[in-house]
């Protein structure tokens, strides 16, 4: 970062460097799964006192409220999925499994409980942060997965519900943004919705979680 020391760090710093800017309020206060799709290719970046981590997202997942049988939201409004029926633009980080934290951007306008979980991404940034944290120098093997791509940029509960705007954690979109081939299919890892095809992920790329699995 041109020899800035981490606390200097501001959020023009990153988007100098990675060439993207800001998606505003109304980019997220829509459908979910309209906004994952337009989240593949797009920067997801921390920064935390080891360093700025980045990946470009390839592979997400959205869910909706209580009117889809896989989401959080399903069974209404609780502690846990709170950040779901919050303002758009904002985090919802939870554990999963006694071990593992997941990533999602919440949509949707306020009141209307909507998430996408970011679910693989090409690491572009911070990559020995990331290889010491997994404990892995597998490049594919640092971000193919929600829990490996928090393990590896330090995201954990305590990221839970912050607005997605500064250094700390943000989302930053591509100025010179290419067109990107993206295919769909029933979402992983869960029993109910699989006639739901709302996981998105780029085509033949090298960095997503898995092959197409539970194809609607």
């Amino acid at each position: 970062m041109n020899g800035k020391s981490v606390l200097t760090i501001s959020l023009e710093d990153i988007s100098v460097l990675l060439d993207a800017f800001l998606p505003d309020y109304d980019f997220y206060a829509r459908n979910p799964c309209k906004v994952a799709i337009d989240l593949i290719g797009s920067y997801l970046v921390s920064t935390d006192h080891e360093g700025v981590t980045a990946i470009r997202i390839v592979e997400v997942e959205a869910y909706g409220g209580e009117d889809d049988p896989a989401s959080h939201a399903f069974r209404g409004l609780t502690k846990r999925n709170a950040p779901m029926w919050d303002s758009p633009g904002r985090s919802y980080v939870y554990f999963t499994y006694g071990m593992h934290y997941c990533f999602n951007v919440v949509t949707s306008p306020k009141g209307v409980a909507g998430a996408v979980l970011v679910r693989a991404g090409q690491p572009i940034q911070g990559v020995d942060i990331m290889t010491r944290r997994r404990g892995r120098s597998f490049l594919r093997d640092l971000c193919s997965g929600p829990a490996k791509l928090c393990q590896a940029m330090g995201i954990d509960s305590t990221l839970s519900n912050v607005i997605l705007d500064t250094p700390r954690l943000c989302i930053l979109i591509p100025r010179n943004r290419k067109q990107i081939e993206i295919e769909r299919s029933a979402r992983i890892g869960i029993r109910n919705g699989l006639n739901l095809p709302w996981r998105f992920y780029e085509k033949d790329s090298v960095w997503i979680s898995a092959k197409t699995l539970n194809p609607a």
